[in-house]
C-alpha cells in the first residue's frame, strides 16, 4: 500500500494536506508547521521531513492502542498517524480528518477509523509506505 501526503496549506502553526491511498484521495492531514530543509525537527513544533517512510502498525504505549508508526524518520522517533484536530494534538505526528478549517481538521476519529481499517486489511500481506511531499 502506498500512502501519499501532499502538503497544500502552510501557515506559521500548521501544514494541512491531502492523504492519498494508491493515488486516490482518502482524507485530509494536519501536521505541525513545515520547516526549511536546513532546520532540525523540533519535537511537537515542526513537521517531519519530506520523504518516503515505511509504516508499521504496532502498540503505542502513549495512546494504549494499536496505531500506524512511521519508521526511520530522521532525528525523531514515535511519529504516528492518529486522530486529532489541531496542531496542539500532533506532537510531530500526522493527524487525519474529513474536513478542514483554519489550522484544524474535523471528523478526525471517523476519518482515522476508515483509514486504519484499510491499513489493517493489507498490513499482514504487504508493506505500507508513506511519501510526504
Amino acid at each position: 500500500m502506498e500512502l501519499t501526503v501532499i502538503r497544500k496549506t502552510k501557515t506559521e502553526k500548521s501544514s494541512i494536506g491531502e492523504l492519498l491511498i494508491n493515488g486516490v484521495f482518502e482524507c485530509y492531514t494536519l501536521e505541525d508547521k513545515e520547516r526549511s530543509p536546513k532546520e532540525k525537527k523540533v519535537f511537537g513544533q515542526t513537521a517531519i521531513p519530506k520523504g518516503r517512510y515505511e509504516v508499521i502498525i504496532n502498540f503505542s504505549n502513549n495512546f494504549q492502542t494499536y496505531l500506524p508508526l512511521l519508521l526511520k524518520v530522521p532525528n525523531f522517533e514515535g511519529v504516528r498517524i492518529h486522530p486529532g484536530n489541531t496542531n496542539a494534538d500532533t506532537l510531530g505526528c500526522i493527524l487525519v480528518g474529513s474536513g478542514i478549517g483554519n489550522n484544524l481538521i474535523t471528523n478526525s476519529r471517523k476519518a482515522f477509523n476508515a483509514l486504519f481499517k484499510k491499513m489493517q486489511a493489507v498490513a499482514k500481506k504487504e508493506k505500507i509506505f508513506i511519501t510526504i511531499k
